[in-house]
């Protein structure tokens, strides 16, 4: 098969040249050309901006496109429009967050998703669609946009959209570090700050799982809307933690400390503290249990954990940069000195 993907050389576009490159298919790369390709081979590399530079894919047809990096509805729905007769199928990447809130646990496709106000549709009419992605994109409105998004791909195409709301990706090349930063921390060993009750569940998918998950879904032509992340309330904290000391190897000693802790101490959530949900956050209740029933009757399969967390070290012992996600080590040893003291 021919399989155009929109974006592509950064995280999971990498993957999925990755798992369709394995199953024989001819890719092809539309981007900027921002990010380094030098190590994607076997590939052919079209570069030029979605927003203003569709014409040069004039002429060409695939049997399937993969858009990686949509995040506004005007741009999918140009995306969807230009190539609705150039391609059979559209698959868009789109997310868990498109949900309108989080309230009930092991929730479907079928919940409701998320609307914007008139203010922020405002502000989401004034975001350049050739800029980079911003603080606004990135908090309040982010879910919003991919439902619009999923909406405007299926109105250009309709019954030929593959919707993928993803949940966590992680893997090598993830670019927030939010999985990576506790692969590295428990594997650099000493006392590990742990946030809140160890038995709560986290919900992640490897970046392979993924992208070998849809490559395999265009081959047969399936469309509509799948959750794709892990089995919910499989993965606890505790375990994955656990799991990373036992594959790196390390010394590491956890301290659990509870919400109320993280809370007075002011310790941003998701950030400082990745993977961490405060319990008491209704509104965020089942944001880690997403139902997966349909994608696993659609294969979804996944390999060991600790095989994600050995690929995941093994990458970013290569890097020398700051991980962009986590709490820093001056941080987290003031906090652990204070709640030992409450001990």
């Amino acid at each position: 098969m021919k399989i155009l993907i929109i974006g592509g050389t950064k995280f999971l576009g990498r993957h999925l040249i990755t798992a369709s490159l394995k199953n024989n298919h001819e890719i092809t790369l539309f981007n900027r050309g921002k990010h380094s390709a030098e190590k994607i081979e076997n590939v052919e590399q079209i570069h030029g901006d979605r927003n203003s530079d569709f014409a040069k894919l004039n002429g060409r047809n695939w049997d399937a496109v993969i858009d990686t990096c949509g995040y506004l509805p005007q741009t999918v729905k140009a995306s969807a429009e230009f190539l609705k007769d150039s391609v059979n199928q559209y698959v868009f990447i789109s997310s868990i967050s498109a949900y309108a809130n989080f309230i009930n646990v092991d929730f479907d496709e079928t919940a409701p998703v998320a609307e914007l106000t008139e203010e922020q549709q405002k502000q989401a009419n004034e975001i350049d669609p050739k800029g980079e992605l911003t603080g606004a994109i990135l908090g309040e409105i982010y879910g919003a946009l991919k439902a619009l998004c999923e909406r405007e791909a299926e109105r250009a195409m309709p019954g030929r959209v593959l919707n993928v709301r993803s949940g966590l990706i992680v893997g090598a090349f993830d670019p927030t570090d939010r999985f990576t930063y506790w692969v590295m921390r428990v594997a650099s060993g000493g006392e590990v700050l742990a946030p809140g009750t160890p038995s709560r569940c986290v919900q992640l998918i490897d970046a392979r799982d993924i992208s070998e998950w849809i490559i395999n879904m265009i081959e047969r032509r399936e469309n509509g809307i799948y959750h794709a992340t892990g089995k919910p309330f499989e993965l606890t904290m505790k375990k994955m933690l656990e799991e990373i000391k036992s594959v790196s190897g390390s010394d590491t000693a956890f301290t659990w400390a509870d919400e109320g802790f993280l809370n007075r101490e002011k310790v941003a959530v998701w950030s400082e503290m990745p993977l961490y949900l405060p319990e008491s956050n209704k509104e965020a209740h089942g944001f880690l249990s997403a139902n997966i029933d349909k994608a696993l009757e659609k294969g979804l399969s996944f390999r060991p954990l600790s095989e994600t967390i050995r690929e995941t070290l093994d990458w970013r012992r290569t890097k020398n940069d700051e991980l962009k996600a986590g709490i820093s080590a001056e941080r987290e040893k003031e906090l652990l000195e204070k709640w030992h003291e409450l001990s």
